[in-house]
């Protein structure tokens, strides 16, 4: 079923998400069938439940919609359910990011070039995988989400004010998107 995605300004974005339960399998499941479905009509490459109005750690990226620009990222695809930082390389690595609960806005940000993620995927099975390059990017920004954490903190202090008004103008309603949306 196909969801309005939460925009800036949803105390639901700015909440720890909880852990999800693995013994509610079919809950869980619908919900992530809910994040794709959501997910494929926004034309989006990542989203958390958090997102979709639902505080568990549940996140899933689709790198299809940018395997133009990263051909590596075709057919790349990870469901994610209470995912772990387990190590995160030194080097970081700067990429612009947007967010489908902040729409129109770009900013550049920096992160760990790679990170080391343990996970249950969409099937209840428990794996360790490094992620470099945008895969681990993707996976960071939608990991952020489930702490609370938008983008948009993570810039530097000029180009926050410099997307402040944007920011209010999003949280105030005043946005337009190709894809349903909620502010609560």
């Amino acid at each position: 079923m196909i969801r309005p995605i939460y925009l800036y300004g949803s105390e639901v974005l700015r909440e720890r998400a909880a852990e999800a339960d693995l013994t509610r399998k079919e809950e869980l499941t619908d919900l992530i069938g809910d994040l794709k479905d959501t997910l494929k009509r926004s034309e989006g490459c990542g989203l958390a439940a958090p997102q979709i109005g639902v505080g568990l750690r549940v996140l899933i990226v689709d790198g299809d919609e940018m395997a133009e620009v990263y051909p590596y990222l075709k057919d790349f695809r990870r469901t994610m359910i209470n995912p772990v930082v387990l190590e995160e390389s030194g080097e970081q690595c700067e990429y612009e990011e947007g967010c489908l609960s902040v729409p129109g806005v770009y900013c550049s940000v920096r992160r760990p070039a790679s990170v080391t993620i343990r996970y249950t995927d969409g099937d209840f099975v428990e794996r360790t995988e490094t992620f470099d390059k945008f895969a681990a990017r993707m996976i960071q920004h939608e990991m952020s989400h489930l702490d609370g954490v938008l983008f948009t903190d993570l810039v530097a202090p000029i180009r926050r004010k410099m997307i402040a008004r944007k920011l209010q103008n999003i949280s105030g309603g005043k946005v337009s998107a190709r894809y349903a949306t909620k502010i609560k």
